[in-house]
């Protein structure tokens, strides 16, 4: 088939079946999804390869209709044990910690299980709570917190579970855990220190007389930064606390002033509440050179893609040339921001 034909038949789908009007931008994604999905068809394809893609396509669908109901609700996902039992001083400070957040306004999302995840879903509250749980052998049943709730999915693969976990959230608050609350918390920081995930606050939470995250702090440092494997500056990238004021304050202040970023061409825009003025833009483009690319900070106008997009355009923005990698720094100039703002 000509890809001109095929073209077509794409856009007379689109047309058909898509509430996506024919002006907007969105639309060429949606093509490319359907044009991607039918290569398949030119492939030495398996059942199995068919399936996972498939089955993974189907998931995150249903997970995106799931949070196009609260797109403009900002939400914290938090991580932790899935065998604390409701006895345990670590769950009463994950509800605390959850209630605390929902209180602000804030959507807490978990993965629906036992331990830490129902904590969060009770302390959350029916109206707050979200959950995305994942099918497994054992410790799989939704907590009884967000059980047959309309806020509940529930997956097959890890993957796609891990990406709803992160993809909606401003902000991660991680509680002692085991070897799956190892593997998110790892994977969370990698993708913040290597820029592959957006800028959000990580909160490293604990109770005042535990050591656990003491001692995953003394490991990476001694085992990690000393080897140069990472840099000492990204712990800038997350904070460690064992008081939920501190916890809450620093998810919190995260968007007290910062919004979100955009590329654009070499440049990369920052969505503020309040712009910084003249004196605070030639303050930050001195401390933060390094990030510049010899450029200066400076207040901008929506650029055009925004205006035809509609993408954020009641915010105030800086733009400067990115110099690249130093997410860390990234991390300390949204913060450098933040501060400009009272709370």
């Amino acid at each position: 088939m000509s890809d001109e034909r095929l073209n077509g038949l794409i856009n007379d789908l689109i047309e058909e079946f898509s509430p996506i009007g024919s002006g907007s931008g969105l639309r060429r994604y949606l093509r490319a999804l359907i044009k991607s999905s039918l290569n398949f068809a030119d492939l030495k394809t398996s059942r199995l390869d068919l399936k996972i893609a498939t089955t993974a396509v189907e998931e995150m669908a249903e997970a995106f209709r799931m949070f196009s109901a609260y797109r403009n609700v900002q939400k914290v996902t938090i991580f932790g044990s899935a065998r604390i039992r409701p006895s345990d001083a670590l769950y009463s400070l994950t509800r605390d910690l959850a209630a605390q957040l929902a209180a602000a306004g804030v959507m807490v999302i978990t993965g629906a299980g036992p331990g830490i995840m129902a904590a969060g879903n009770e302390g959350a509250g029916p109206a707050m709570a979200m959950g995305i749980n994942i099918r497994l052998p054992f410790e799989a049943e939704p907590n009884e917190f967000i059980a047959n709730d309309e806020k509940l999915v529930e997956m097959k693969y890890f993957f796609t579970r891990k990406l709803m976990l992160i993809k909606e959230s401003v902000g991660f608050l991680i509680l002692p855990g085991g070897f799956g609350t190892m593997d998110e918390a790892f994977e969370l920081l990698t993708l913040q220190q290597t820029g592959k995930a957006e800028p959000a606050a990580i909160v490293l939470a604990q109770n005042p007389e535990d050591t656990f995250w003491q001692g995953w702090q003394h490991f990476v440092t001694s085992e990690i930064f000393s080897r140069n494997m990472a840099s000492p500056i990204d712990s800038a990238l997350y904070r460690i606390t064992d008081t939920i004021d501190d916890a809450v304050s620093e998810l919190l202040k995260f968007n007290r002033n910062y919004v979100s970023r955009r590329f654009i061409g070499p440049e990369m825009v920052m969505r503020l509440r309040v712009a910084p003025n003249s004196a605070q833009c030639s303050e930050i483009s001195r401390e933060f050179s390094d990030l510049l690319d010899d450029s200066a900070l400076r207040v901008v106008s929506p650029y055009p893609v925004e205006i035809a997009e509609s993408d954020s355009l009641h915010l105030e923005r800086i733009a400067f040339r990115y110099s690249g990698g130093r997410t860390a720094r990234l991390r300390q100039l949204i913060d450098r921001l933040n501060e400009m703002v009272e709370p």
